[in-house]
């Protein structure tokens, strides 16, 4: 699930990377999101046809429904105290990802069985971008 993700390449990559994991389906608002466009089909590559992009009204509703049916839902943010690696990621499953910058909304946090979150294995998030360039914190 996306939580207001609406950067057509970060909804591309955000499917492609379903797609490679395995996941059924991606689960998006049908407000504050963006949805399929030519842009997030070819960064897709190809992932948009294959996996299913469900668009909801409600989020907070959608993740009451899906834990009534057993799913355990998973919501990253920065700010977790355990990794996503500490966790039990076996059975039914809801990983929500919030939207770039301001991360999960708080209705939509509060709905989470657990809060992880995930490591970057590269220099990514050690990088701050001033006035367009790309620096590394000293």
């Amino acid at each position: 699930m996306l939580d207001g993700v609406t950067d057509p390449h970060n909804l591309g990559a955000c499917l492609r990377a379903a797609d490679g994991a395995g996941v059924q389906a991606v689960i998006v608002p049908k407000d504050n999101s963006v949805g399929l466009t030519p842009v997030v089909s070819k960064v897709a590559c190809g992932a948009a046809e294959t996996m299913p992009l469900v668009m909801v009204t409600n989020l907070t509703r959608t993740l009451e429904k899906l834990q009534q049916q057993g799913a355990w839902v998973v919501g990253t943010t920065g700010d977790a105290e355990q990794l996503i690696y500490d966790i039990d990621l076996k059975g039914p499953m809801v990983l929500v990802m919030g939207a770039e910058g301001a991360g999960m909304r708080q209705l939509t946090q509060k709905q989470c069985d657990f809060l992880v979150k995930l490591p970057m294995a590269g220099r990514g998030e050690q990088l701050k971008c001033v006035g367009g360039n790309w620096h590394l914190p000293l």
